[in-house]
């Protein structure tokens, strides 16, 4: 099976994760990938795979004869889709783009604007019909290091080290890692193949926090309103005019951190707001935080003790400290990309993947591409030229030679 038809396969699974669950996986569903990905690559023939309680797949490939000794190099990627745009009946089609504004679907409401189609003009594009994402991030991954272990079994004389093969659930949702096995998976070091256009190569990320923001009310009819109503909603908007206005995701980029509001729910009596933080400087990252306690501060003052209430969760944190001391490993990948005839482009990833959190808990794991774009979309794409260069390229940074 080529690694085209990997993905389409793979996509055909739903496997949105649910981050109001508390269930390990949030969501049931992502096991049935798992255990297909288990069964397959048991076909294949790597030894022990197989998927665990936690709904993590974990599978080994031997070393070469004679290179027993090399270091084990692990592969992963996430087999969850993002909950911000529907992820289930994923319909994609493969198109040949010749330019222009490209339509999704018999309808063609939804579009891919041509400028950010313009460097794939006449290439085979693989789309939505515009009602669901299409799950490259990280199926396309998922296939890309599928189908490089396939491509090694069939051709032996490609001599390679020890290899550790994973892939994780509620990556994101950023529990991807909770209940990942480090000494199971074996690996000292390892690479996320969890990135965007071909040619990214990242080994920064954001520091991340989410906060919840409770506002308390007190409601009664609006007739009696006068000194006694206390709107939930209106209190909710005070905090929101204390953020930076220009500090959002639409108005930064490369390395600027943000505040992004994520949802907002409520009643005059009481409301919710949640929030992503996100910094790629330590330092920026904790002053972020600190606004947010100074600002619930005042108004608990102005409005009384209680009616705001902050809860904040850091999620991840920059991963660049950890992989610095194992430049190695970019060196490593920027050659195979290179081999492959793809130019690499380092990025500071404005996100987070599993890597940054095996990074903290002592695998060094930089992130690759996998050739999509615009994840988290219904405007989701992935060229399928890109997808074939990637297993070559994993092929590459994995061979001894």
């Amino acid at each position: 099976m080529n690694v085209v038809s990997r993905f389409l396969h793979y996509v055909s699974f739903d496997t949105q994760s649910d981050e109001s669950s508390d269930s390990v996986p949030s969501a049931e569903k992502e096991k049935a990938l798992g255990s297909a990905l288990a069964e397959e690559l048991r076909r294949l023939g790597l030894q022990d795979a197989h998927m665990d309680e936690w709904g993590c797949v974990y599978a080994h490939l031997p070393a070469s004869p004679g290179l027993e000794y090399l270091p084990a190099l692990g592969l992963i990627a996430h087999m969850d889709t993002s909950p911000d745009a529907p992820g289930d009946h994923v319909v994609p089609h493969i198109v040949n783009y010749t330019g222009g504004d490209l339509p999704l679907g018999a309808e063609g409401y939804i579009t891919i604007d041509a400028a950010s189609l313009s460097p794939y003009v006449g290439q085979e594009l693989i789309v939505t019909d515009g009602k669901t994402l299409l799950g490259a991030d990280d199926k396309a991954g998922i296939a890309e290091i599928v189908c490089a272990v396939a491509y090694l079994l069939e051709h032996p004389e490609i001599s390679h080290g020890p290899l550790c093969i994973a892939f994780t659930p509620d990556e994101e949702i950023g529990r991807g890692t909770e209940h990942f096995d480090l000494k199971k998976f074996g690996a000292s070091a390892a690479y996320t193949v969890d990135g965007g256009a071909l040619g990214e190569l990242e080994y920064e990320n954001f520091n991340a926090a989410n906060a919840h923001v409770h506002f308390t009310g007190f409601n009664i009819h609006p007739g009696e309103a006068k000194n006694k109503m206390r709107n939930a909603i209106l209190l909710l908007q005070d905090f929101m005019s204390m953020l930076p206005p220009a500090e959002t995701p639409a108005h930064t980029e490369g390395r600027e951190g943000f505040y992004h509001v994520h949802s907002i729910e409520g009643t005059e009596a009481a409301a919710d707001l949640h929030l992503l933080i996100r910094d790629h400087d330590r330092a920026a990252f904790e002053r972020r935080k600190d606004r947010l306690v100074v600002i619930v501060a005042y108004l608990n003052e102005k409005y009384g003790d209680g009616t705001v209430r902050l809860a904040m969760k850091d999620s991840y944190y920059n991963m660049r400290e950890k992989i610095e001391p194992h430049m190695e490993l970019i060196e490593r990948a920027k050659a195979a990309m290179a081999a492959e005839g793809v130019t690499p482009h380092i990025v500071p990833i404005r996100g987070g993947t599993d890597g940054a959190q095996l990074s903290w808990k002592g695998l060094p794991c930089p992130n690759l591409c996998t050739g999509g774009v615009n994840f988290h979309s219904v405007r989701e794409f992935i060229p399928t030229a890109a997808l074939e260069t990637m297993v070559r390229i994993l092929v590459r940074l994995v061979s001894a030679a």
